[in-house]
């Protein structure tokens, strides 16, 4: 019996034993799995989640696509245009200048253009092409979502009628859909034909049949050529950017990337593409006028509004005509309005040449916010809608309008030069060898950096750049919106190969007025989508130079309009701060002579200028090549100026305009001048001048000038003779040509002497000469002038003469030669406008060596600058305006005495000036032609 019992118990613990041994193996069995078959079925489960998360995800964007609405397939809505107090200026009319054009009556190579560049397998798909889906996957994977769009032309189709432009996930997936929707209820052709009558052809033409009409001049699409049709074809991709009218050279190159497209899928054979190809843009162009779009309300403004709206990721140009977008803009219409009536008429400026490819940039911009108020980009208005904008597109060369950004400026902000920082002026050459010459041929010896700027001095401003440094020069102007390629030593003096516009030079000077912080000019402030969803596009600002700099920089510019030497002292701005510069561009001399350029004429003048509120930069010149005109001496010139100054004075009226306000890192301290150094107690008080400094850098010696000399005149022997003064100073102001003559002789020879001027007082330095006769243009009215002649040789100075006149104001002027106005009949003999006698930017004449007046006292109108890009001749020798011959000047006694004279009608004889020495041209090896003063490197301003 137990030994049953025991069998019984050994047999189920022996069952129970294999139990576990069975079960372990089982386990084992299970762990031993290969790894791979858990990767898949794990991957298999992910997968499955996703794929039910993204259908549920589709499925819900699907449901909030909208309806195929057929009325829309054809008629969208255009987009409405607020200003910058968010009222309706106007709305885009796309529907007027639409041409309906039945798919049956287009050929076969106009369809295949498009097909061929935009959905060359849109036959084929069911309206979502997915190999090229895929692809453009993988480069969004790659670069981000956006990076490369797939859509077909049914996509597009959609988009245009249907959704927001924008690029979103939610919008692609409710496009796909819509796509194959439609597909399922209208044929290919059908499609073909709604996508060629939605497209925008830019310059207003909406569909392919206005198109045609407006580049072609021809109202049967059937007519077009394989060339025309490609052209057409190119342009939806971006309408303003590849529009022949305007940017001919891309046109054409993407023309013909779309015949390639054609030939290599087959759609035209290879002879057919050469002999396409070989059409120029020019000889395929007939533009005619659409009267839609003739008197465009602010045509350059919503030129510009266009062009940023292109820039935005996923908006294009025809968006504006389609997806109904409701755009914010910075517009201030009063302002434009102004602008465009000063532009665009005579009712203000009369001086307009008579010549139809002259030429107007002007940008108005919020000094602070960098939002542009007021553009006009083309002087001849409604004439020509849609024209290029010249406010935006100039390729003219800057002028002396680029000193405070490339030379002045980046040594401040790198050197931390003061203002009365001392510059040699003195001869001086490019690092090749190139000489360098300021335009009046004189040097100024030791100048601060304030009045070598304000003079428009082309020594100094070369060797600033110099001194900083190419790359930190470069760097600088980047940070101000102008990201140069490359810069040479002849871009100091405006030889910018690439040339700037009204627009990037508003918006590098802005930064000057707003403490150093740059915001790039822009015109849309936010986009409202139909759905209610908003874009805010207003940028950033950045830091682009330290508050010194922008300071220190404004101070100095305030000169040019207040200084008596300024370049634009003429300009009237009564009690407003403001502080600005001027340019002007020259013909080279072979340029003169092919073209019969007279001295004095100028291609380009510029002025810009800003206050604490608005900042106006103005570019005037012309369309065309180097022979499509010329400024002449006189107001021509001072177009530009008179531009600034009406606008400015317009937007400035009834609104407080604070001065610029000094920033902690900056101080001002009392100097000597010439020196830079502290005056010391025997620095006479004329001698004495204030300027400002970066914080930390102030002087710590004193000038010990006035004390050397006064310790050797103690020293001198008694026996010393003193050098002779000089005799016969004398003074007269001669009405007829605006001018104050000084006059004096001097007992001896090798002498220089050393004239000085003032109305206040303080007398200044204006020029060191050897003639015995100066000569001062455009003097201020209504005051007395003071002069001082000093004789210096071999380091002695003789006693000072001084001499004073009055000139009246203008009443009595007036009252005395009421017909002084018909001398502006004489373009030789004319009366010289006090800003434009001293000749800023032009150099010399080679051929014709002019009458030379001494002119360190003149503000050298056109500022001694300009080096030309290699090859491309934009700036050159020019000469000074012609001087009439010096007036009789009636005598005046004032050796050692105050002597005070007031003018006569028929003064005494003068000599006329001694004529200058002739021009010369160089070139540099700066990738530049330096052309400007005699050498080529002045500006006249």
């Amino acid at each position: 019996m137990s030994q049953e019992y025991r069998s019984r118990t050994e047999k189920r613990q022996a069952e129970e034993k294999n139990k576990r041994g069975n079960k372990k193996k089982a386990e084992n069995t299970t762990l031993k799995q290969p790894l791979w078959k858990k990767i898949v079925i794990a991957f298999s489960i992910i997968l499955a989640v996703l794929v039910i998360a993204g259908g549920v995800t589709a499925v819900a964007m699907i449901r909030d696509a909208p309806a195929l609405d057929p009325e829309q397939l054809v008629f969208s809505q255009a987009a409405q245009i607020y200003d910058d107090r968010d009222e309706l200026i106007t709305q885009l009319q796309a529907t007027e200048n639409r041409v309906m054009v039945d798919i049956n009556e287009v050929p076969d190579h106009v369809k295949n253009a498009f097909i061929a560049v935009e959905d060359v397998r849109f036959y084929d798909h069911f309206g979502v092409d997915m190999r090229r889906m895929f692809g453009a996957l993988a480069a969004n994977v790659s670069s981000g979502f956006g990076a490369e769009g797939a859509s077909t032309i049914t996509q597009q189709v959609v988009k245009n009628a249907f959704l927001s432009p924008d690029k979103q996930i939610t919008r692609k997936v409710q496009e796909q859909y819509l796509a194959v929707r439609l597909e399922q209820q209208y044929s290919k052709d059908q499609i073909l034909e709604m996508y060629l009558n939605l497209i925008y052809f830019n310059n207003g033409a909406y569909g392919i049949g206005q198109a045609a009409q407006y580049y072609f001049d021809v109202s049967n699409v059937e007519e077009l050529a394989i060339e025309d049709a490609a052209l057409l074809a190119a342009i939806p991709r971006r309408p303003s950017y590849y529009d022949p009218t305007n940017n001919p050279e891309a046109a054409e190159s993407r023309r013909n990337l779309v015949i390639s497209l054609m030939e290599e899928h087959g759609l035209i054979s290879s002879d057919e593409a050469a002999e396409a190809r070989a059409v120029t843009i020019e000889e395929q162009l007939n533009v005619s006028e659409l009267a839609e779009t003739e008197g465009q309300v602010y045509d350059s403004f919503i030129s510009h509004v266009q062009s940023e709206i292109e820039n935005i990721d996923g908006i294009t140009s025809s968006d504006l005509y389609s997806a109904g977008l409701q755009i914010y803009t910075t517009l201030d219409t009063s302002a434009q309005d102004y602008a465009e009536d000063v532009i665009q008429t005579r009712d203000y400026i009369d001086s307009y040449p008579d010549n139809e490819h002259f030429q107007v940039g002007f940008t108005l911009l919020d000094t602070q916010t960098g939002e542009i108020k007021a553009m006009v980009g083309n002087h001849h208005g409604g004439e020509v809608a849609r024209g290029w904008n010249y406010a935006t597109r100039s390729e003219a060369q800057p002028g002396s309008t680029i000193k405070p950004v490339l030379d002045y400026g980046p040594a401040i902000e790198n050197l931390q030069w003061s203002t009365g920082h001392i510059i040699p002026d003195e001869p001086h050459s490019y690092s090749d060898g190139t000489e360098i010459r300021n335009y009046s041929r004189n040097y100024m010896g030791n100048i601060s950096m304030r009045e070598a700027l304000v003079r428009s001095l082309n020594i100094p401003a070369v060797k600033a750049l110099q001194e900083v440094g190419l790359d930190e020069a470069q760097e600088f102007a980047a940070n101000l919106g102008m990201p140069f390629e490359e810069i040479h030593e002849a871009y100091a003096l405006g030889g910018v190969a690439e040339g700037v516009s009204s627009k990037e030079m508003a918006g590098a000077y802005a930064a000057f007025g707003n403490g150093g912080e740059f915001i790039d000019p822009f015109a849309v402030r936010k986009i409202v989508f139909p759905d209610g969803r908003e874009i805010d596009l207003r940028p950033e600002a950045s830091e682009a130079m330290s508050d010194y700099t922008a300071y220190m920089i404004t101070d100095m510019l305030k000169g040019v309009l207040d200084e008596s030497y300024g370049t634009a002292r003429d300009i009237s701005l009564p009690n407003l701060p403001v502080a600005g510069k001027t340019g002007t561009t020259n013909f080279t001399a072979d340029e003169r002579q092919q073209y019969n350029i007279p001295s004095g004429g100028v291609p380009d003048t510029w002025f810009t200028g800003y206050t604490s509120r608005y900042t106006a930069s103005v570019w005037t010149g012309f369309s065309g090549g180097r022979d499509a005109g010329y400024l002449s001496e006189g107001p021509e010139r001072r177009i530009a100026k008179q531009i600034f100054e009406l606008v400015m004075n317009e937007v400035s009226d009834g609104i407080e305009t604070p001065d610029f306000e000094q920033p902690e890192s900056v101080v001002r301290v009392d100097v000597e001048k010439g020196t830079g150094k502290l005056p010391s107690p025997q620095t006479p008080q004329s001698e004495i001048t204030e300027e400002l400094f970066v914080r930390g850098t102030e002087p710590d010696s004193v000038s010990q000038e006035f004390i050397e000399e006064e310790e050797e005149d103690e020293e001198e022997d008694e026996e010393t003779e003193t050098l002779t003064s000089v005799s016969g100073l004398s003074a007269s102001y001669n009405q007829e040509n605006d001018q104050i003559i000084v006059t004096w002789s001097y007992d001896g020879s090798g002498a220089s002497f050393e004239v000085s001027h003032g109305t206040g007082g303080s007398l200044n330095t204006v020029a060191t000469q050897g003639e015995m006769q100066y000569i001062l243009n455009a003097p201020e009215k209504g005051t007395t002038h003071e002069f001082q002649v000093i004789a210096v040789e071999n380091g002695e100075r003789s006693d000072p003469n001084n001499v004073s006149v009055t000139v009246p104001d203008e009443e009595a002027i007036e009252e005395e030669e009421p017909e002084e106005e018909e001398t502006d009949e004489e373009p030789q003999e004319e009366e010289q406008p006090e800003e434009e006698q001293p000749q800023e930017e032009q150099p010399q004449e080679e051929e014709q060596p002019q009458e030379e007046q001494p002119q360190e006292e003149q503000p050298q109108d056109q500022e001694e600058e300009n080096g030309a890009p290699e090859g491309g001749g934009n700036n050159g020798d020019n000469g000074p305006p012609e001087e009439t011959p010096a007036p009789p000047a009636e005598e005046n006694n004032g050796n050692n005495n105050n002597a005070e004279t007031t003018p006569e009608p028929q003064p005494e004889p003068q000599p006329e000036p001694e004529p200058a020495p002739p021009a010369e041209e160089n070139s540099n090896d700066q990738s530049a032609e330096s052309n400007g003063d005699e050498n080529g490197n002045g500006e006249e301003d």
